[in-house]
């Protein structure tokens, strides 16, 4: 048998969680990184439109998904926010806030892959790129490893290689397949933070329009933008209720949050009754989506041919527009994967395998999904944190 490279902890997966673990776990001994693509951290890279929503500030158990809702509390607790904003303040990286508590990189998200590698750096870290793992398996120092660059072993083995999403960068099932293999469960897995798709092009028309709206599907309620795509719908509200949904059934969408419509145009309708119904609708809603919406609506004459009562009837439509997409963009554009390595296998406190001792799961593998805008990321940085500081710990 050829004479493995032995590390103390060795990480499968060099994107947000595994390079962020190994500047803790390299604290106990030599660490390596794998991974089999040619560059690390490409899905902080093109994050957040080249800016990287690293965190938000108020990230809480609350802002998850999960089988199990208390999982990630424990890890959350111990790594906050400002714990991650105090790292990029040492290496001189500047940020901002934008809405909804959701924090960027002033100037670009390389910066935050930058930072990683430097860690990995100053913990003496190796970081062995396109080193494809084809066989891992149970060794009498903890575990062996097959790799395209040879055999190696190690004491603690973290597998950081996330889920299904974005495929075309590489992203694959490998964490799920380790999972089976060493006896945890894997929930269902699914596309999530996606788009959602309606047959037959229903809003190609419409594409590239966006509005302020309340979406609710699953029992979940975001009011955040819609935009109208060639396919369906997308837009950070369609995206955040996309983890919520499920085939089969409708959405509801409030396209006039907040405003009391009936009372508005029942006003307006003093001073320009003789105006077209599809004009005056148009000062709340944009035009295009109004013409559309207008036979749908019954929104033929003019404002005074308008009763109260059909004013109310039209504001309770437009406040509970119920959709039933045909499926998802899937994967392709799926910002996560929902559901993952069950957390029932893991400990909380650690990330470490409760049936195998050395073997840690972390970041988008695991059943912990965040909502959009930075939770996500988040999570990949706490749940490093503790998956790496609990190997220094048992050192």
């Amino acid at each position: 048998m050829i004479r493995a490279a032995h590390f103390h902890t060795i990480i499968i997966g060099a994107g947000a969680a595994g390079l962020f673990a190994a500047r803790y776990a390299g604290r106990a001994g030599p660490v390596a990184v794998l991974d089999h693509a040619k560059k690390p951290g490409e899905k902080i890279r093109i994050s957040g439109g080249g800016r990287c929503n690293f965190t938000n500030l108020s990230v809480g158990p609350e802002n998850f998904l999960s089988e199990n809702r208390h999982f990630s509390k424990s890890a959350l607790a111990r790594f906050t926010p400002w714990d991650f904003i105090g790292l990029l303040q040492r290496h001189g990286i500047a940020w901002h806030e934008k809405t909804l508590g959701q924090l960027f990189c002033d100037d670009s998200a390389t910066q935050i892959v930058d930072m990683l590698l430097a860690e990995l750096r100053d913990v003496g870290g190796e970081l062995r790129l396109q080193s494809p793992v084809t066989r891992v398996r149970r060794a009498t120092t903890g575990f062996r490893l097959e790799t395209a660059r040879g055999p190696l072993t190690c004491r603690n083995l973290i597998i950081a290689t996330g889920g299904k999403s974005i495929p075309k960068m590489g992203a694959t099932g490998f964490a799920y397949d380790i999972a089976r293999q060493f006896g945890l469960r894997v929930t269902e897995t699914r596309p999530g933070l996606v788009p959602l798709t309606f047959p037959n092009r229903r809003f190609a028309a419409l594409s590239g329009l966006s509005l302020p709206v309340r979406a609710t599907a699953g029992g979940a309620t975001f009011a955040e933008a819609m935009l109208f795509t060639h396919r369906g719908l997308s837009g950070p509200a369609i995206l955040q209720i996309s983890s919520f949904w499920r085939e089969g059934t409708p959405i509801h969408i409030d396209l006039l949050p907040g405003t009391d419509l009936a009372a508005a145009l029942s006003t307006r309708r003093k001073v320009h009754g003789r105006k077209r119904l599809t004009t005056e609708l148009a000062e709340f809603l944009p035009a295009r989506l109004v013409e559309a919406r207008a036979e749908a609506l019954g929104l033929a004459g003019n404002l005074a041919d308008m009763s109260d009562a059909r004013l109310c009837d039209l504001e309770a439509r437009l406040h509970d527009w119920s959709l039933t997409p045909n499926g998802t963009e899937g994967y392709r554009t799926a910002e996560v994967t929902l559901g993952g390595v069950a957390t029932d296998g893991l400990e909380s406190r650690s990330m470490e395998a409760k049936a195998v001792p050395g073997l840690f799961f972390i970041g988008e593998a695991v059943d912990v999904t965040g909502w959009l805008g930075g939770y996500n990321f988040h999570w990949a940085w706490a749940s490093a944190h503790a998956a790496g500081t609990a190997i220094t710990a048992a050192k």
